[in-house]
């Protein structure tokens, strides 16, 4: 009630209370946002910028003469068929995992989700090992490589969705269950590899994630898988909003929840796959990226997706060029012309110490 004198009552404003997952999200304004494409453009044009000057076989002048229509025949092969596929492959894989893990925290609502410490990744490096083990994939069938990579990702998700339960909306059951997924997962890789190491000596890369040797073979395979599955979990941001908010808010909304999770979790198995058959298991990208893209363009995932896209490809890209540069140096130290630091070591250790952050500063909170 309100009243329009001396003894009317006053009326006292009611706040609603809204989801956790809305309440607690940054909100960023329009000219946020365009401050930090613009700054996320620059990043990506210096990081394949980069990529193509850090390796060892051209020196920066020598790339600058191939680029401006000069150098010999070698230095226009290293540069058009071994450096360029590799930077794109780089920020492509980068993208499919920025955009993924994502998707995973925002279906399952929990912040400690990623294509890492779901099973999702260890099961892709398993299918694409064991297929490979059986003749039914391997390099020169690059397909079959993924659609293998798809059926162990899908089935290392569905190994925690049965494991977690009735507790799978709590973060920490979900990550304790995911963690024990992962190492069955890569304990029966590493099986595998003992059972035929002569056939698949050649695939420890998958487990590890490296950017080495690939070619325009591997990026032809990667983009419009990417594209597809990237443009599908686009057109799922609305509902996976709704998702975050919790179900009861989906369903009112006249959403069906289980059937948007369930293509949700399909898009961030498949974006997986494309990445782990093109440069192997990258650790915990899929973990770092989506808090980065969310602090950054807020809640809103039909921005925040393709910033999660834009920040994967130059995390993984500057990764890739950190990795060069450090080969260049360790090699030169060492005095070993073939000591090479794969990426996947690098991103694994700063998606460790992530982790631990996002454990430590938000233990409970939902997403």
């Amino acid at each position: 009630m309100s009243g329009r004198g001396g003894g009317g009552a006053v009326e006292v404003p009611v706040k609603r209370r809204r989801p956790d997952a809305v309440a607690q999200a940054p909100v960023k304004s329009p000219t946020g946002h365009t401050r930090a494409w613009g700054v996320l453009l620059a990043l990506l044009v210096a990081v394949s910028a980069a990529s193509l000057v850090a390796g060892r076989a051209l020196s920066p002048p020598v790339v600058w003469e191939v680029l401006t229509g000069g150098g010999g025949a070698l230095e226009r092969h290293v540069l058009f068929q071994l450096r360029v596929p590799r930077a794109l492959v780089a920020l492509g894989a980068g993208a499919c995992l920025g955009v993924a893990g994502l998707v995973l925290q925002s279906a399952l609502r929990n912040p400690l989700a990623g294509p890492e410490v779901t099973g999702v990744t260890p099961g892709a490096v398993l299918g694409a090992v064991t297929a490979t083990g059986l003749g039914l994939a391997g390099w020169q069938s690059p397909f079959a490589v993924v659609v293998a990579a798809c059926v162990g990702g899908c089935a290392g998700a569905g190994l925690l969705w049965l494991l977690t339960g009735r507790g799978r909306g709590d973060p920490e059951q979900t990550a304790v269950h995911g963690v024990l997924v992962s190492a069955v997962l890569g304990g029966l890789t590493a099986m595998v590899l003992l059972v035929a190491p002569g056939e698949l000596g050649s695939v420890v890369q998958w487990l590890v994630g490296t950017t080495e040797g690939r070619v325009w073979q591997h990026w032809q395979l990667l983009w419009p898988w990417a594209l597809v599955w990237g443009a599908l979990a686009w057109l799922l941001s609305g509902p996976l909003t709704l998702l975050r908010c919790g179900d009861e808010v989906a369903v009112a909304a006249g959403l069906s929840a289980a059937r948007t999770r369930t293509l949700a979790l399909l898009c961030a198995v498949a974006l997986t796959a494309g990445a782990v058959a093109s440069v192997g298991a990258l650790g915990f990208v899929g973990l770092l990226v989506p808090h980065l893209a969310v602090a950054v363009f807020g809640a809103e995932l039909r921005t925040s997706l393709p910033g999660a896209a834009l920040l994967g490809a130059v995390v993984v890209g500057g990764a890739d060029v950190a990795a060069q540069v450090a080969s260049r140096l360790l090699a030169s130290a060492l005095d070993s012309d073939r000591l090479t630091l794969p990426v996947g070591a690098l991103t694994t250790c700063a998606g460790a110490v992530a982790l631990l952050v996002v454990v430590r500063r938000s233990p409970n909170r939902g997403f």
